[in-house]
């Protein structure tokens, strides 16, 4: 009688996983090919985007309409529930819009194979993904590049040194979900990975709220040094990883409130961007102040490169 019961229940949630839980990109007809090397500058348009988990939710981004440079660096900032997962979410397409549009390099996501966009973008989640396989397969999972790029990357990243003390070197055994490395080293294994991969965007979650501080400082030295001309999106939760960054968008309720570089934004001193400086400490505040107003951005924006 458990037996039958349990087999019920299995059925049971087989049903509702087939029913109730919406699936991913459905086939579109007539869908685009972007070119072998799209994209080629990382602009990225969003026109009027909105957003909800599904249909009869409330919308979670309303109306968001902004342009990204090439080789920009944006913060995307905003307290919790804002918006912010919510964008990267779309960029994947692991949620469809309920309207509007995201373009990159003038070609609407939506209108390309699900496969074709996510082998063009990188992320940096905040947990750090790694899967049972050795220190190669999970920085490079289709064999597509050589031991020697795998080791620049890994030294790029900080990390050559710890895998040549291991045995087997590139071929050492990764336990699942990387139990046998620290989160610094899985997040800095991430980045070898998106190193290796030369993406035209990228997109960090919120990546370096996990790590201590001088992984953190490994992690933002590797970007400036070595992503030089990646659209990169950091969605923030430490301020003060922004705070160099080209423009800050700050979200409040699905909805942009403000846009512009973090000296410029903090002029409104009413503003949200610093109400959340504010919200720092008033020692931390008045560091983030004086870095904003004296500090260029670490990318240099490829403006009207279109």
């Amino acid at each position: 009688m458990t037996d039958t019961e349990n087999q019920m229940n299995a059925i049971e949630r087989m049903l509702e996983y087939r029913h109730r839980i919406a699936h991913e990109g459905p086939p579109i007809p007539d869908q685009l090919i972007p070119p072998k090397h799209w994209p080629a500058e990382g602009a990225i348009t969003l026109e009027n985007l909105e957003m909800r988990y599904r249909p009869g939710l409330p919308l979670v981004l309303r109306g968001v309409s902004m342009e990204i440079c090439g080789g920009e660096v944006v913060g995307v900032v905003g307290r919790t529930g804002s918006g912010k997962s919510s964008l990267m979410l779309c960029l994947f397409r692991l949620v469809e819009p309920a309207s509007g549009s995201i373009k990159i390099d003038g070609i609407d996501i939506g209108k390309i194979t699900l496969k074709d966009l996510r082998s063009r973008l990188s992320i940096i989640p905040q947990e750090p993904i790694l899967f049972s396989g050795t220190v190669r397969t999970n920085i490079d999972p289709f064999s597509a590049y050589s031991d020697d790029e795998v080791w620049r990357v890994l030294e790029r990243s900080h990390l050559k040194e710890k895998v040549s003390e291991l045995p087997g070197k590139l071929d050492a055994d990764v336990a699942e979900y990387g139990e046998n490395f620290s989160v610094g080293e899985r997040q800095l294994l991430c980045l070898a990975r998106v190193l290796l991969r030369s993406c035209k965007v990228l997109v960090m979650d919120e990546a370096t709220s996990s790590v201590d501080f001088e992984t953190d400082k490994l992690i933002q030295g590797t970007i400036r040094n070595h992503l030089q001309g990646t659209t990169l999106l950091i969605i923030a939760h430490r301020i003060n990883t922004v705070i160099d960054a080209s423009r800050v968008l700050v979200l409040s309720h699905g909805k942009l409130v403000e846009y512009d570089t973090p000296a410029a934004l903090l002029e409104r001193p009413d503003g949200s961007f610093s109400s959340l400086i504010q919200d720092t400490g008033e020692a931390n505040a008045a560091h983030l102040i004086r870095l904003a107003n004296s500090r260029t951005s670490f990318f240099s924006p490829q403006r009207n490169a279109n």
